[in-house]
């Protein structure tokens, strides 16, 4: 499945903000790229303008393609519910972002890797689908033959702030995790204006 594979840091400048996490080239370089980037004037943006910047940014944040995002929306739009807050609490429970968010893998790049070469498991079954959704209750854990790499281990025991998910519960020992709930609003750290993302939508 095509993914976008560009720099990272090029993209985190054209918001403004370090939307993959933390990046010592974007600290260096706050403004956006091309070499008009620091003397660019500020335009003032319609509303689609606005509206359409906001999903780019909750496509790029989550790794997710056009096509895949509007499927997203589509069944957020057919639950009960604030839409955008579903929207988010759908992209939320996808397997990709949940291993990220445990903190097995530095990314989400990384974790849709893990996850398509198999070295996921979902209530003791191997997963190979990053988009997968979860459900409250579902254990997400390392494969047993996987557990050894060195990245891996690396990587579950490093000192990181991604586990401080409330809506997630890790157990380093057994080197898995439990998707609770899907999270409220407040929980998402990400600065992503969904209600922007709906209206565009709603047109």
């Amino acid at each position: 499945m095509a993914r976008y594979t560009g720099p990272s840091t090029k993209i985190a400048r054209t918001f403004g903000e370090p939307i993959f996490g933390q990046d010592k080239s974007f600290d260096r370089k706050k403004y956006a790229p091309g070499q008009h980037g620091q003397s660019r004037k500020k335009k003032q943006k319609s509303d689609y303008a606005v509206q359409l910047k906001e999903k780019q940014k909750a496509k790029h944040t989550y790794g997710i393609l056009e096509r895949q995002f509007r499927k997203t929306f589509e069944l957020a739009s057919r639950k009960h519910g604030v839409t955008g807050t579903l929207l988010l609490q759908l992209l939320e429970s996808r397997l990709d972002n949940t291993v990220y968010r445990l903190g097995i893998a530095p990314t989400r790049r990384a974790a849709r890797q893990l996850v398509s070469h198999k070295h996921i498991a979902v209530d003791g079954k191997i997963v190979n689908i990053p988009s997968a959704l979860l459900k409250p209750g579902d254990v997400v854990a390392v494969r047993g033959k996987s557990a050894n790499l060195e990245h891996i281990q690396n990587q579950v025991h490093a000192k990181t702030d991604i586990r401080k998910s409330p809506w997630l519960e890790w157990n380093p020992e057994r080197m898995e995790g439990k998707f609770l709930i899907y999270p409220e609003r407040d929980m998402i750290p990400e600065r992503i204006n969904e209600q922007l993302i709906v209206e565009l939508y709603s047109k």
